[in-house]
């Protein structure tokens, strides 16, 4: 293994282990070899009757069980259908990351440590009650001296020392899956766990959040379509975030937008339209746009809240993506798979001839489907999915679209059934792949790194001079590796792991299994 493991980290797998077989799901303890010795032990351990529920529904449980850092795990994980089943994938999107609430009296210890100061002195109202409470946040609603009505979003206390320490033992078993479970190469659980990992770092900055919460608002500052609250940033710190109080009907409550007269065939495509200006024109969108995160405020316009997961598309993922959608609309499959090898998402070495060839056998039976039964959310799924088999490296980016994809699809045809994403994206796409090429787009590429290359052409002469001299005196030299060598490493170090396993798995899991309290009372103290 990568990390060094202490005997505590090591009870902790193992409880991990006893959680999962004891809600029957024996196979995924014993797909790794080290467990594979003490399958007896497995046995003997108690069930919770719940064979009769599906995969997904028993490792819902199990996660629930397991503390609210493994349930946000599993809503994450649940975003990587490129990777997980779907039976896996749409339990874990049911998961709730809801936690009881730490208590009022702590909310305003910690505001009053944050601004050295009593919490009066900032707020006129401060409602101890949270309203809404996570296993990294929870919320308030308190109002400034102005009256303004404001939300305030707090750190959990104590979770940083939570999510290092589960975050490790994530690695540990990720490290354990990658040596010893065959199917490692395809599910990459150490891709998965980096994943995550970034996902909930970037939630225990509440300042990165409110500059996410900034940047939307700036980018949609003069559209009559979208409303983001603004950030109070003389209240905003790492731990506490202040943002505008606002009021709108959930995008979930179909009765209360009728009730208002909002007409949801329109409200349905402007969502739409809304997200190609926030993927494309922007290069950066909202990553969680789950019906809990979206409100339509009494004139029509969407509210969108919670900025902790956002997107970004470079210049050339936009310009790549636009080709791929644009060329798959056409049913032009060569030039999808020409253009994943120029965007560098697929090996130079690619087969074009046979990855066009797979492409055309995912692609083509969705044009056999009456167009509105097609699912752009499923097409990008499939394309990521033959992608992989051709070796496509992690593109967060791009699982981050598919997913918002997913979640924009299904908000707009609970809306309007009969929304068609393909009629919106395909003129959007055309008009922006345009001005993305020909002369107008030459012109102000080079307007954008003229300061660069001013800057950096005195350079290139004497740069230049430097290789040209290294190929003559061949002194330019390619650094290698021996795998051999790392080869016979690995092979040493897997032995030396086996021994130990074998001469402390078989103690440690006698302890576990026969004394389960006095385990528990170890891993939490």
């Amino acid at each position: 293994m990568r990390l060094r493991a202490t005997f505590k980290d090591l009870f902790r797998v193992l409880r991990i282990a006893r959680v999962c077989v004891r809600h029957g799901l024996d196979e995924f303890v014993l797909a790794l070899r080290p467990f594979r010795p003490y399958a007896f032990f497995f046995r003997l351990l108690p069930r919770k009757g719940t064979r009769e529920l599906s995969r997904g529904e028993r490792l819902q449980r199990a996660l629930k069980e397991l503390g609210p850092v493994f349930i946000k795990f599993g809503q994450v994980l649940s975003t990587r259908p490129d990777l997980i089943s779907e039976d896996l994938s749409v339990h874990l999107a049911e998961l709730q990351d809801r936690v009881e609430p730490f208590p009022g009296e702590q909310a305003v210890s910690i505001i009053e440590s944050t601004y050295k100061a009593p919490v009066e002195t900032h707020f006129k109202t401060f409602q101890k009650e949270s309203t809404a409470a996570a296993s990294v946040a929870q919320v308030h609603y308190a109002t400034l001296h102005d009256d303004t009505e404001v939300v305030v979003k707090l750190i959990r206390p104590g979770i940083e020392e939570v999510i290092e320490r589960d975050l490790a033992l994530m690695r540990i078993l990720a490290d354990l899956a990658e040596e010893h479970w065959s199917e490692a190469k395809r599910f990459r659980p150490r891709e998965i766990v980096e994943d995550y990992e970034r996902t909930i770092r970037d939630e225990l900055d509440l300042m990165r959040e409110a500059a996410n919460a900034s940047q939307f608002k700036a980018n949609f500052q003069d559209s009559g379509q979208l409303y983001v609250p603004k950030v109070f940033w003389d209240l905003t710190s790492h731990g506490v975030l202040v943002m505008e109080r606002i009021y709108g009907i959930p995008i979930r409550d179909i009765g209360r937008l009728r009730e208002a007269g909002i007409d949801l065939p329109e409200l349905a495509n402007r969502g739409v339209e809304i997200f190609f200006t926030q993927a494309f024109r922007h290069g950066f969108f909202h990553a969680d746009m789950h019906p809990g995160n979206i409100f339509v405020l009494e004139d029509g316009r969407y509210c969108a809240v919670d900025f902790g997961i956002m997107g970004a598309l470079s210049t050339s993922d936009k310009r790549y993506l636009a080709e791929n959608l644009l060329a798959f609309f056409n049913r032009d499959y060569r030039r999808v798979a020409e253009a994943h090898v120029r965007a560098g998402w697929v090996p130079p070495d690619t087969n074009v001839e046979q990855f066009e060839s797979a492409i055309r056998t995912v692609c083509e039976p969705i044009f056999s489907k009456p167009i509105r039964d097609i699912s752009f959310g499923a097409f990008l799924l499939d394309l990521l999915r033959v992608a992989r088999r051709f070796n496509m490296p992690l593109q967060p980016q791009l699982i981050l679209l598919q997913k918002t994809i997913f979640n924009i699809e299904g908000l707009g045809r609970q809306l309007y059934p009969d929304l068609n994403l393909w009629t919106t994206a395909k003129p959007f796409l055309e008009k922006w792949t345009a001005e993305q090429i020909g002369p107008g787009a030459l012109l102000k590429t080079v307007q954008r790194e003229w300061p660069y290359l001013v800057n950096h052409a005195p350079e290139i002469p004497g740069l230049m001079h430097q290789l040209l001299n290294k190929l003559k005196n061949e002194k330019l030299t390619v650094n290698t590796r021996d795998t051999e060598i790392r080869s016979l490493k690995r092979t040493l170090q897997r032995l030396h792991r086996i021994i130990v396993q074998l001469t402390v798995g078989l103690f440690m899991l006698a302890v576990v299994f026969l004394f389960p309290d006095t385990v528990d009372a170890i891993i939490n103290t």
